[in-house]
């Protein structure tokens, strides 16, 4: 265990789409987008935001780290209009999540709709 903090030495941004239906919760069948690898030296991150590109129903996006199930965001029904806005949410960790090396985030939705996933802070070790 380090004695002194570690933060993030290069900061990372990168974003995924996702639209295809998948009902699995194993993180290996099915269809994935990527939302971010470790680097080299490993990553860390702490905050996710998920927005939908269009109208949606009740369902789930789901986030893995490898083939563990992290979190489930549950999305309501929007349809989104000159006064509604499209769904859109955080996804915070308070503490980082952190990624070892050869590690990835992945992300799916349960409903055939899609969802721009992107970390919004983050980066490599």
């Amino acid at each position: 265990m380090a004695s002194t903090p570690q933060y993030v030495g290069t900061p990372k941004s990168p974003s995924v789409t996702i639209s295809t239906a998948n009902t699995n919760l194993d993180g290996s069948t099915g269809t994935y987008g990527t939302v971010m690898s470790a680097g080299a030296s490993g990553s860390r991150i702490e905050r996710i935001n998920i927005t939908a590109t269009g109208a949606t129903t009740a369902g789930m996006v789901r986030l893995f780290l490898d083939t563990s199930l992290i979190k489930e965001v549950p999305v309501i029904a929007i349809t989104p209009s000159a006064t509604q806005p499209a769904f859109s949410t955080d996804v915070v960790f308070d503490a980082g999540l952190i990624l070892g090396v050869l590690s990835a985030v992945k992300a799916s939705t349960n409903n055939a709709e899609e969802f721009n996933v992107t970390v919004t802070s983050g980066g490599d070790f």
